[in-house]
């Protein structure tokens, strides 16, 4: 599996006898607070965005969506079991992020 590499020229890595050298060098970076996910047999489909409603009560809220991001079924699942490990390891250092609508506030 590939793990996150951050800041200047990243190190070559081996995956099965390859070697992957990650190439930071056309990576943008973009900031998202909401994203949705749908799917098909084929494809997931991630839609990053922001929300910039302040206010509670609003009637109707505007996300700005920024990024679209398709990834095959299998690299969805590996991204999935690469995510779990990294709330896990946060939890672990932070505390337990609680996501619960109906207690956030």
């Amino acid at each position: 599996m590939a793990e996150s590499k951050s800041g200047g020229t990243a190190k070559p890595a081996e995956v099965e006898g390859a070697k992957i050298k990650w190439d930071d060098s056309n990576m943008k970076s973009s900031y998202a607070n909401v994203c949705n996910v749908t799917s098909t047999r084929e494809e997931v489909v991630m839609l990053f965005g922001i929300n910039q409603a302040w206010n509670r009560g609003q009637k109707e809220i505007t996300i700005q969506l920024t990024d679209r991001v398709i990834i095959s079924p299998y690299a969805a699942k590996r991204l999935a079991t690469l995510l779990e490990g990294v709330v896990s390891e946060y939890e672990k250092r932070f505390g337990t992020l609680n996501v619960d609508a109906q207690n956030a506030k």
